[in-house]
């Protein structure tokens, strides 16, 4: 263990340092209108691992980077969920599929078992404020507006009790890790071009300030701990340093203390029988991994084996999205099932090889396009699960080495069933607004990912490749849009795309082409459904012979690279599309490999 902790801690940085040498990009050269709010928390907190019960201090500085003067301030207490009545318990109780991870479990939780936060004190610049406490949401009242470019400190003492795990966070989870704490502290709701994003928390995932964290966590000596950040005081922690004599404890408790510069959230899991481990990703980041030793010979041979995979997966976001900003990346054993935060993950641990794996692929994603682009999930949750679906699934084809042709085609198998449904709502849907968890899912993560995928059949996967870069290297830090992503396409590109994020992104518009008709050497082509597209086909002639042809969108203003043989444009507003092939036709074929996600595909078909 000794070495483990070594490897893991062996350099202790300095806030000042670590800051510098992270990404840094609050302030853009692409666009310099652009703005964003920063938050410094400072907070310090004493874990009672018996009772489940915490207090805390809070110290809060916040930057007024807007043009606004801002009267009230939020803060997000999303621990108050889950009490019996909450909006996140009746919501579950009410809808009509509800998430089985949830039900009418928050319903049935005693006073000792629920989950909440308390704040006792709220200073603005040492004066005491009032506030109210509404749900998940404490609404604070300023007794001196903020100004444009001013800073003001907040001086919070606050307590808290951790909820019997039930989703996401909470104590003593299905695999019996003791603490899993997300979401735990109050925090500073954004404040953006939109106004403010105090949404409650009713089930679905989070939006944050960027800014840096300085926390001290005292707990347990006998807990290992693992999450956001680096620790600055490996010597005086003990756990694997027995030849180092400086020990701080108070009483029977270790004190923690974590720097994390530039992240939106701190998260952290605490455990007395984690095992950790450590392995360094080439030109990139160290890896810890923290898991039960009490898991069964197989599940812990998992993990080991898991490791170097990580390693794979790490190398191959850094490669296709942009590198890793941070020194560190940790997989923690934790949860209730897998859920991204900054710095790291919480995944379930009983799992097969393949799929521990593939959570931890997913999850890591999640970095790249939601800890480091951070679109808000409430309202752009498709361009967080969805962009992370699709990368994801591309490196599992990769390191896993499975040679799918297409690793996305689950994806365009779920919004199709979706689309055909009846059920389905557009992706400007509020995250919290869907009819059905299923309808959220589907879209999220399905639709989400066949947006990305479906895009590459229209402007060519290599075009596709270099915007995903692009996107990256532009927005990174920036809490981008869906129309951030489609400028920096169309940058790539030089076409235009408006039209596919209007269709696709915002509307329920269907794709559904068809062969109408086939007569000697005529082809005529129809639009069913109201969503444009662009035309990939192949004719085998009656001498067997195959020939590709590309037929582009009139609204595109371009074409993509192909070698297929180009045809003159297709006005969205004209029905049918007629050409004349070079030789006798024996059937003809839309979109051969299957990439656009017709809702129809019986009818892209045609043979003599």
């Amino acid at each position: 263990m000794r070495n483990l902790f070594l490897s893991l801690f062996s350099l202790s940085f300095i806030f000042s340092t670590a800051n510098a040498q992270e990404i840094d990009l609050y302030k853009s050269e692409i666009n310099p209108g652009y703005w964003q709010q920063h938050v410094d928390y400072k907070m310090d907190i004493s874990m009672d691992v018996k009772n489940y019960q915490y207090t805390g201090v809070q110290q809060l500085v916040y930057t007024n980077n807007s043009p606004d003067v801002l009267n009230r301030v939020y803060y997000h207490l999303y621990f108050n969920a889950f009490q019996p009545g909450s909006e996140m318990d009746v919501r579950s109780q009410t809808i009509a599929d509800p998430d089985g991870r949830v039900g009418d479990r928050i319903g049935k939780l005693t006073p000792k078992e629920i989950g909440y936060i308390e704040v006792t004190s709220l200073k603005q610049n040492g004066i005491i404020l009032n506030y109210d406490v509404i749900g998940t949401v404490l609404q604070v009242q300023l007794n001196k507006p903020i100004q444009p470019g001013e800073k003001v400190t907040f001086d919070m003492v606050f307590n808290g009790q951790v909820p019997v795990q039930v989703r996401r966070s909470g104590r003593n989870s299905s695999e019996d890790v003791a603490l899993s704490m997300t979401q735990w502290y109050p925090k500073l709701a954004e404040y953006d071009f939109e106004g403010w994003h105090a949404d409650p928390y009713i089930g679905r995932e989070f939006h944050g300030v960027w800014g840096d964290f300085d926390v001290t966590i005292n707990i347990d000596k006998n807990y290992v701990l693992g999450g956001t950040g680096y620790l600055q005081n490996p010597n005086e922690i003990g756990h694997g340093y027995e030849t180092e004599k400086v020990k701080k404890q108070k009483g029977d408790k270790l004190s923690w203390h974590f720097l994390a510069p530039n992240v939106h959230d701190f998260t952290w899991a605490a455990d007395p029988e984690f095992i950790h481990d450590t392995m360094q990703v080439p030109d990139g980041p160290m890896l810890h991994f923290f898991y039960k030793k009490t898991l069964e010979a197989t599940y812990l041979e998992n993990w080991k084996k898991l490791q170097p995979k990580t390693v794979e997966l790490m190398e191959y976001f850094s490669t296709n999205i942009g590198k890793y900003p941070y020194k560190q990346y940790s997989v923690i054993q934790g949860g209730d099932g897998g859920m991204e935060y900054a710095m790291c993950t919480l995944i379930t641990g009983e799992r097969k090889l393949g799929s521990l794996i593939g959570v931890t692929a997913h999850e890591l994603a999640h970095t790249w396009f939601q800890f480091l682009l951070a679109t808000n999930e409430l309202k752009y949750y498709w361009m967080d699960e969805g962009f992370t679906s699709y990368i994801s699934d591309y490196a599992m084809n990769d390191i896993m080495d499975s040679k799918e042709e297409n690793p996305a085609e689950n994806a365009y198998k779920g919004y199709i069933y979706l689309a055909t449904s009846g059920k389905e709502q557009a992706l400007t849907t509020h995250a919290d607004r869907f009819e059905y968890n299923q309808a959220y899912g589907i879209s999220a993560y399905s639709k989400g990912e066949v947006f990305m995928s479906q895009l590459g059949y229209v402007i060519g996967e290599d075009n596709l490749k270099a915007a995903i870069k692009k996107y990256y290297k532009d927005n990174a830090f920036k809490h981008p849009t869906p129309n951030d992503f489609i400028r920096s396409a169309e940058k790539i590109t030089n076409l235009e795309l408006d039209w596919y994020l209007t269709d696709f992104g915002q509307t329920t518009n269907t794709i559904d082409y068809g062969v109408k008709a086939v007569s000697g050497n005529i082809v005529t082509l129809e639009r069913i459904g109201l969503m444009p597209m662009p035309i990939d086909l192949t004719i085998t002639y009656t001498d067997g012979t195959t020939e590709d042809y590309y037929i582009p969108l009139r609204m595109m203003r371009g074409k993509k690279p192909t070698t297929a043989t180009p045809q003159p444009n297709w006005a969205w507003a004209y029905p049918t599309y007629t050409f004349e092939a070079s030789k006798p036709i024996k059937s003809v074929q839309i979109d051969p490999k299957e990439l656009m996600a017709d809702i129809n595909k019986v009818n892209n078909k045609f043979e003599m």
